[in-house]
């Protein structure tokens, strides 16, 4: 019998802008991550709206409001085990002996997908404001019969 199919929509670095471009591509997620760098805690609402929602703080993540977030957070989906903290040069664990299927990060503002002794390193990008020529992204992970599949989107933004 094949599993169904799930997406969980990734975001990062929104820095307080959250786009409607993002919000349409999230849309469908049978969860949310949002890897740090929120910036206004009425992101944090609208997600909800769209989708069970998993936040970690960032660096920039210092108000009130953000002590309820925390610093890193495990989550079980589907089968397998994902690891999300912010900035990935923080990560103080062996992602391969702990059984991660993929850590999930942010911070950087540069889409990534990397494969790591069959580990998935994925970071969406930053789906707030520009910051430099990078382009504003999210991402997703398509969960296919216990296997990830990664997608970076690049948001048409105006």
């Amino acid at each position: 019998m094949t599993e169904r199919t799930r997406i969980i929509g990734v975001i990062s670095d929104t820095h307080g802008l959250l786009r409607p471009e993002a919000v349409a591509a999230l849309r469908g997620s049978d969860a949310i991550v949002h890897g740090g760098d929120v910036g206004d805690p009425e992101i944090i609402g609208q997600l909800e709206q769209i989708a069970p929602l998993t936040v970690v703080r960032g660096n920039i993540d210092t108000a009130s409001w953000c002590t309820r977030l925390p610093e890193s957070e495990v989550l079980q989906f589907g089968g397998v085990s994902l690891y999300v903290l912010h900035n990935v040069h923080d990560l103080d664990l062996d992602p391969v002996a702990a059984g991660f299927a993929a850590v999930i990060f942010g911070h950087s503002h540069r889409p990534s997908i990397e494969w790591r002794k069959g580990v998935l390193f994925f970071n969406p990008g930053s789906a707030g404001p520009r910051r430099f020529t990078l382009p504003i992204s999210i991402g997703r992970l398509i969960l296919r019969n216990g296997k990830l599949h990664p997608e970076w989107i690049e948001l048409q933004v105006k």
